[in-house]
């Protein structure tokens, strides 16, 4: 069993006004899963260092329980960075649990990310396991994880994929025993923006009734730090996953989460430097702003690419060799005489 420790001294960072959208990077967990894209520590250590100087909000550092080597390695990135959260991720099993704090306990913002598939197809090939079973997962490993910190993210595997009146049952579940981050992800990239928009609509609307009954029982002061924000995690097996995370975050999402250059399982993450700029260039339909130094996305980009080996096509958005060149003569006309043509 878990042992509780002293959550005072981990308590989690205030969360954010409703304009502020709060950026996830996954790039050393997600990202690392990419085929051929295994880092060394020093080079995560590189890399962490840039995000953190990039102005992401939160580094998910590793899947501790995958070995004592990933515990060690994940507590080196918790002792590195200070401004920004560091996350661990984790299964509902108390084992993983551990495994994860003794990852992440000692950093200056400790996050515990925990986990567990709510779509009948997970749960009837995967998990083998009931709603019921899967929800009673939920509570205690929410609670395990919230004894140990407040800062507390749950997410349900293949969320797009479930059905929504017990997605919402689980993120209630959730909620009840601790956690303050929701995530929807869509693990397969399998929805499209409308719909996504839809269910991620469900569980703010889920997030608003939470953080109205929790105003009503708490001072002023302590209202923003209690406040349940809902996250959104998009793969691009279907090209979408910058578009979904758009349509999450005017759904009422918070927090988005990806990779820098799109990289990660299969076809990828949603590239964060794609959906920050989107979020920044259009301000005019979303309203909203993230803390992110768009100055520094390219360094960012060339050193992960340089890490990983994973190239970045010429044509990628944002940080691709010909994201800003101009072939046409029609076109290098109009930047010559005006560059917002």
């Amino acid at each position: 069993m878990v042992v509780a420790t002293n959550v005072e001294n981990n308590a989690a960072p205030e969360t954010t006004k409703d304009n502020r959208v709060v950026i996830f990077d996954t790039t050393l967990r997600d990202g690392e899963q990419s085929p051929g894209a295994t880092m060394t520590q020093p080079e995560k250590l590189r890399i962490v260092r840039e995000l953190e100087a990039l102005g992401v909000d939160i580094v998910e550092a590793g899947f501790p329980a995958a070995s004592p080597g990933e515990v060690r390695a994940v507590a080196e990135i918790a002792d590195t960075v200070s401004r920004c959260q560091v996350a661990a991720l984790c299964r509902t099993r108390d084992r993983d649990i551990e495994a994860a704090w003794r990852g992440v306990g000692g950093a200056a913002k400790p996050r515990l990310h925990i986990f567990i598939a709510t779509s009948a197809i997970h749960l009837q090939h995967k998990l083998k396991m009931s709603q019921a079973e899967v929800l009673e997962q939920i509570r205690s490993g929410v609670s395990a994880c919230s004894a140990l910190t407040p800062n507390v993210e749950f997410s349900a595997e293949d969320a797009t994929r479930s059905d929504i009146g017990f997605l919402r049952e689980a993120f209630a579940a959730a909620i009840e025993n601790g956690a303050t981050t929701l995530n929807v992800p869509d693990t397969v990239g399998y929805t499209m923006p409308a719909e996504y928009e839809r269910i991620i609509g469900e569980i703010v609307g889920l997030a608003d009734r939470a953080n109205a009954a929790r105003n009503d029982a708490v001072d002023r002061d302590d209202r923003r730090k209690n406040r349940v924000v809902v996250s959104c995690h998009c793969h691009d097996d279907l090209g979408l996953a910058v578009a979904n995370s758009l349509a999450a975050v005017r759904a009422g999402a918070r927090q988005v989460e990806g990779c820098i250059n799109g990289i990660g399982e299969r076809a990828g993450n949603a590239a964060l430097e794609e959906v920050v700029m989107a979020l920044r260039v259009r301000r005019d339909l979303l309203d909203v702003t993230t803390g992110i130094d768009s100055r520094k996305i390219l360094g960012v980009s060339r050193l992960v690419r340089d890490i990983t080996g994973l190239m970045v096509q010429p044509n990628k958005a944002i940080v691709g060799k010909n994201a800003f060149a101009h072939e046409a003569g029609i076109h290098q006309h109009g930047i010559l005489n005006e560059r917002t043509t």
